[in-house]
């Protein structure tokens, strides 16, 4: 839980992944994901978080379905989305949080 904190309290925005194994949208969202780093690269930090692993971190993000996306900055949620977005869409997002 420590490290998550770390992680999230980046100068740069962090796109927090909250998924599971068996979810079919969770498998578009990962490819998305990839261009969005690719396309953004230094500017973005994305982790994923399996929710079935990682419950305590899904039950105090209220992470009640999957995909669900949050965007932090300076270790404050600045965004969240469940479902699966495009790359333009989510591209936007983390533009528009700085």
């Amino acid at each position: 839980m420590s490290k998550f904190s770390e992680i999230i309290n980046q100068d740069q925005p962090v796109l927090v992944d909250f998924f599971a194994d068996w979810c079919g949208p969770c498998k578009m969202l990962s490819p998305i994901l990839k261009q969005v780093k690719e396309e953004m690269g230094e500017g973005i930090s994305i982790i994923k978080i399996d929710v079935d692993k990682n419950q305590e971190l899904a039950s105090k993000y209220q992470v009640r379905g999957v995909p669900t996306m949050l965007l932090f900055k300076n270790g404050k949620q600045v965004w969240r989305q469940s479902g699966v977005l495009q790359k333009d869409d989510i591209i936007n997002v983390i533009k528009s949080s700085h």
